[in-house]
């Protein structure tokens, strides 16, 4: 199988993707740019023993994408317990809207961002209620 085991978002300024992911998110970050050769910075999302996927920043390599380009690669989503609350932090440390929150019916609610760097990633929260 060809499960998803890591995944990297690609930043111009880490230090600001670091805080950024840091903060809304509580992510730690480690590192490992000895052993990549590159910036790269290890992160960790969550509990080991919880659902989820670990990662990484690395520095971009190239031009960021262009706003309102058709996405090239995956968007990562991540779950929040409080939709309002995360979307308040994202805008709060200078992400902004592309997508507002919709009702998944009977599932979640959902939405899409774009990070500091001009990346697109989603936020979703668990509600059998939304609709």
């Amino acid at each position: 199988m060809g499960r998803l085991v890591h995944f990297e978002i690609h930043v111009d300024d880490m230090e600001r993707a670091k805080k950024f992911y840091g903060e809304v998110f509580g992510w730690t970050f480690e590192d490992w740019s000895n052993y990549a050769g590159m910036p790269y910075y290890g992160a960790t999302t969550g509990d080991a023993n919880e659902m989820g996927i670990n990662g990484a920043l690395v520095k971009r390599q190239g031009p960021p994408p262009q706003p309102g380009q058709a996405m090239n690669g995956y968007a990562c989503t991540m779950g929040v317990g409080d939709y309002d609350a995360a979307e308040a932090k994202i805008l709060a440390l200078g992400g902004q809207l592309a997508l507002p929150k919709y009702a998944l019916p009977g599932m979640a609610w959902q939405g899409y961002y774009l990070d500091t760097e001009g990346n697109i990633f989603g936020i979703h929260q668990p509600d059998e209620n939304a609709k």
